[in-house]
Parts: C-alpha cells; structure tokens; sequence
C-alpha cells in the first residue's frame, strides 16, 4: 500500500509528531562560536567595570584635591569624560573632566562674597604627582553669585536690574528710609566685579543712604575664592544672581590654591 511522506519516520533522528519542528543537536562548530560570545562578553563586561573603577577612583582624587584647596565643607561633584579612561590614567593625563562645587567661602576679605556654585570644565588634567593636588593644561569655570551673597557682602540689597548686564541695590536706614539705584555690573582687574555707571531709580538719595551705596558699590569686590590661574573673562547678571566666568591655562587646585 502507499505510504505518503507525512507517515515516513526520520531515520537515526528525534521526530516529535505530526505537528511538531524537527529539532537537530547543535553542532560542535555552533557551540565553540557561543562559548566564544560568551567569553567575549564577558571580557567586555569586567573591561568597563575595571575601566569605570578606574574612573571612580581618579574622580575621587581630584575632589579631594579640590576640597581640600578650596576649603568646601561638602566634596564636590566630579565626572571622568571618555572611554576608556585607563588607557588616559596610564598616558598620565586625563582627556575633560567636569567638576561642581557649592558654598566656597572667601576668607580673609574685607568683604567676604562666596562663590554659590563653581562649574568646571578642566582639560588635559595630570594624574601623577602629590595626591591633594591636581593640574590641569588648560580650564574654562563659571562661578555663581546668588543675589543674597552678593547682598550681605555688600550690605546693601541686590536685585536683578530692568536692563540687561544691570543690577539695583536698595539701601535702607532706619528713620531715613530707602533708595534703590542701578549699576552696570562688569569683570575688572584683579578677578574684581566692578559697579559703574550709577543710577538713582526710587527714592531719595539723601547723604546717609548715598554714603551707604558709596561703600558698597565704589570699590570693585574681589573673587578670593577661586583657583589660581583663573582669571576673569566676563559677568553677566540673570534672574537670580550673578555669572562670572573664568580660563586659565596651566591652572593647579592644592592647599591656598585660592586667588589673592
């Protein structure tokens, strides 16, 4: 009698019925090429997590250097650029790496003003040499001035100004009352912010308050709390304080790194 295909059995080969797939072993040449992408992946695996160690430790030894230059209660926040940073660690220099720090007083200073937030971008940063310092080829930064450090350093009010590149200060006295002017904010010698071009905008300028304005405003204010190397490119004024921004080449954070 006819047998018709769908009967026939494979001969010497596992067959699982009339609707199941028929399922061959793995060649030897198949389980040598997953074995090898198994391997491969995992040499991949600890390669990034050695690299990203790596990574972590170099950032740890820059904030260090940092805090303990710039005398932040807090470490600062600090990320390795590029991969792999082995290969960067063992050139002995490291391609960009980005650092935010808070709260940096300014000792020692007649007029004490504290950078609110420094950001900074370090380029060709050394990895060898003393352990609480660290230096960089070249640095651009950004240093933040909240209004309310910028007005207890003044001991006047500081307030965003209506024009651009303006602020208004507000002095107050008791029984003489207010008056607000405005001024010209702008990068002097000496990484100084400078006020100028005056402006009386409400109120009475009556000789106590004007005597008042006149200390807070003559006098450029120095940024001592920067590292030096840095120096002062541009300010410029926003919404709620003040933006100064700084480059330097050949710049190194250690102990009393801070700008004079």
């Amino acid at each position: 009698m006819y047998q018709s295909p769908r009967d026939e059995k494979y001969v010497g080969e596992p067959y699982y019925g009339d609707d199941s797939m028929y399922a061959s072993p793995p060649t030897r040449t198949r389980q040598r090429m997953i074995i090898a992408a198994a391997s491969l992946a995992a040499l991949l695996v600890g390669t990034v997590a050695v690299d990203r160690l790596a990574a972590a430790h170099a950032a740890s030894r820059t904030a260090t250097a940092f805090q303990d230059g710039m005398g932040t209660a807090d470490r600062p926040s600090v990320h390795v650029r590029g991969f792999p940073v082995l290969n960067q660690l063992a050139a002995g220099s490291l391609d960009h790496v980005d650092l935010t720090a808070h709260e940096i007083p300014a000792d020692g200073s007649t007029r004490p003003l504290p950078v609110t937030k420094l950001t900074v971008g370090m380029d060709g940063l050394k990895t060898s040499g003393s352990a609480d310092e660290a230096h960089a080829d070249g640095v651009t930064a950004t240093a933040f001035l909240s209004y309310a450090d910028v007005s207890r350093a003044l001991g006047v009010q500081v307030s965003q100004g209506d024009e651009s590149g303006r602020i208004n200060a507000t002095a107050s006295l008791p029984l003489v009352g207010d008056v607000t002017v405005s001024a010209a904010v702008s990068a002097a010698d000496g990484n100084s912010i400078a006020f100028t071009d005056v402006r009386a905008e409400q109120g009475e300028l009556l000789p106590p308050l004007k005597s008042l304005l006149d200390r807070a405003l003559d006098e450029p204010v120095p940024l001592r709390n920067v590292p030096e190397g840095l120096r002062l490119r541009s300010v410029t004024t926003s919404e709620d304080g003040i933006d100064a921004r700084f480059t330097g080449h050949s710049v190194t954070f250690h102990p009393d790194s801070s700008s004079a």
